[in-house]
C-alpha cells in the first residue's frame, strides 16, 4: 500500500507580471477570490486532503504569504472585545501550527520543475503533493482529496487532469493515456505543450500532482526541456514505463485559471454567486448591466 502523502510542495516564487502592477508590492497569491487570497483556498483544500506539512518555494518579497497564516493577536483581541465572533472564526482558519510551514527559496527561474527540486531536502524519501494555487478548483469533494484516495489505490505518481479544446494543447502539459472510463487513467506517454496537430489527446494536465521521490532524483540531472526550463512534466514521464507508474486523474469539479485575468473574473462570478449573503446583489448587478449578454 502507498504511504500516506502528508507533505505538499506550493511553488509560488513567480512575479505574477499578467497582473502587473497589482503584484508590483504584493505576491500574486496574495490576491483575493471574494473575500479569502488564492493561497488560502489552496491550503484548504490540502488540510482537507490529510496534508500537515507544507513547504512554501518562495522569492524576494513573498514574506506576506507567510505572515498570513501566522496569529494575529491585537486583531483577534479586538475582534473579541467588540463580540465579533464570526469574524474570529473566519481568522482562526487563517492560523497554521507552529512548524507547519516551511519555506524555501528559488534563487533562479528555472522552471516548475527547478521549483519542486528546491524542496528534495524537506521532501525526502516520502510521496509528496504539489499544488499550484493559480489553478482553482471549485468541487464538492476537494480535488486533492479526491487524488489522495485514488492514489492510495493505484501507486505511483498522479497528476490531475482534464480535457481542454483540441486547440488548446499548447498550453499544457499533454497526456496519451489508456482510457477505460474510469477517473484513473494509466498514462502511456506525456508531451510538454504540443501543438495541436501533435498533441496525443487533449487531457491536460493542471496544478494538482501526487509524485513520488523517484521523480526528485531524476530532476537532479534533468536538462532543460520546453522553453529552457527544467520541466516537472519531463521528470514525471521518466516514471511512465516503471511499476506502478503514471496516472491521469480526471477530478469531478470546475477549475478556474487565475493566472490569467478572465480566469480570476470568472472565478471571482462563481464564487461570488454561491455565497447566500451575495447572490442576490450579484445576480441583479449582471442582469443589470446588460440583458443582451445573458441570451
Amino acid at each position: 500500500m502507498p504511504r500516506k502523502v502528508t507533505k505538499a510542495v506550493l511553488p509560488i516564487a513567480g512575479l505574477g507580471t499578467r497582473f502587473l502592477p497589482a503584484t508590483k508590492s504584493m505576491p500574486k497569491e496574495m490576491m483575493t477570490l471574494v473575500d479569502r487570497p488564492l493561497i488560502q483556498y489552496a491550503m484548504d483544500e490540502a488540510r482537507a486532503a490529510g496534508i500537515t506539512d507544507f513547504i512554501f518555494v518562495t522569492a524576494r518579497g513573498k514574506g506576506s504569504l507567510v505572515d498570513y497564516f501566522d496569529r494575529a493577536p491585537e486583531l483577534e483581541s479586538s475582534l473579541k472585545e467588540k463580540g465579533k465572533t464570526d469574524l474570529l472564526d473566519e481568522l482562526a482558519r487563517t492560523d497554521m501550527p507552529s512548524g507547519a510551514i516551511s519555506t524555501i527559496r528559488q534563487q533562479q527561474a528555472k522552471g516548475l520543475g527547478h521549483a519542486v527540486w528546491c524542496a528534495r531536502r524537506l521532501i525526502g524519501d516520502e510521496p509528496f503533493a504539489v499544488i499550484l494555487p493559480d489553478d482553482v478548483i471549485d468541487s464538492e469533494t476537494p480535488c486533492l482529496q479526491q487524488m489522495v484516495d485514488a492514489q492510495a489505490e493505484t501507486g505511483g505518481c498522479m497528476v490531475a487532469a482534464m480535457e481542454v479544446d483540441e486547440s488548446e494543447t499548447s498550453k499544457y502539459g499533454i497526456l496519451d493515456v489508456t482510457d477505460d472510463g474510469s477517473a484513473s487513467v494509466r498514462v502511456s506517454g506525456m508531451v510538454e505543450k504540443p501543438d495541436p496537430s501533435e498533441a496525443p489527446s487533449n487531457l491536460a494536465v493542471i496544478g494538482r500532482y501526487i509524485l513520488t521521490p523517484e521523480v526528485l532524483d531524476v530532476l537532479d540531472h534533468q536538462d532543460p526541456g520546453k522553453g529552457g526550463e527544467i520541466q516537472l512534466t519531463d521528470a514525471i514521464a521518466s516514471q511512465i514505463a516503471g511499476d506502478p507508474g503514471v496516472w491521469g486523474f480526471k477530478f469531478d469539479g470546475r477549475r478556474f485559471d487565475c493566472g490569467s485575468k478572465s480566469g480570476f473574473l470568472q472565478a471571482t462570478v462563481s464564487y461570488g454567486l454561491k455565497r447566500s449573503d451575495l447572490r442576490d446583489d450579484l445576480a441583479e448587478f449582471i442582469r443589470d448591466i446588460d440583458p443582451a449578454l445573458l441570451k
